[in-house]
């Protein structure tokens, strides 16, 4: 596949990011392909997550288990819900494995507010996106945090 422009990777990651900001959950979970992974790695960003302790290793059968439990109103860590705002910049698009899909790397500060305490969080984010008929669809992502080996408490929100 001819290289897609950075341009409409850039508006899709915004997209994501958005509904991930406004708690949008089941629309955020549709972005997703049935066959999907999402790893944010843990005390360390290239370890391997069948063997190690990740703070996420999800499929799509996961992802829906957890988006189903903050819909409920019953996930005590996220009662008030936390407030977040994401900035997504240094977007770097390639072309993936597969013919219908391409990489995207992109760097995130994510701002955190929940019972008058702030936080921020850095890191950065790797997509394999999948080109379908509706548009870009998430096969692949994992999220490096800049301080995945420290103490994180409630992570509960999407990151």
């Amino acid at each position: 596949m001819a290289l897609i422009a950075r341009s409409r990777v850039e508006d899709f990651l915004y997209h994501e990011a958005r509904l991930m900001d406004e708690n949008r959950y089941e629309e955020w979970l549709a972005l997703w392909t049935e066959d999907c992974r999402y790893w944010i790695p843990s005390n360390a960003d290239e370890i391997d997550p069948l063997h190690e302790v990740s703070i996420i290793w999800a499929d799509r059968a996961r992802l829906g288990d957890q988006i189903a439990r903050l819909l409920t109103g019953e996930a005590h860590a996220q009662q008030p819900a936390s407030r977040l705002r994401r900035l997504i910049s240094n977007v770097e698009v390639s072309e993936g494995e597969a013919e219908d899909e391409c990489m995207a790397v992109s760097n995130f500060l994510l701002t955190e507010l929940r019972r008058n305490r702030q936080r921020t969080f850095a890191g950065r984010s790797f997509h394999t996106l999948r080109l379908t008929e509706g548009g870009f669809a998430i096969r692949y992502k994992k999220v490096e945090l800049v301080n995945n080996n420290e103490v994180l408490d409630n992570l509960t929100f999407l990151i």
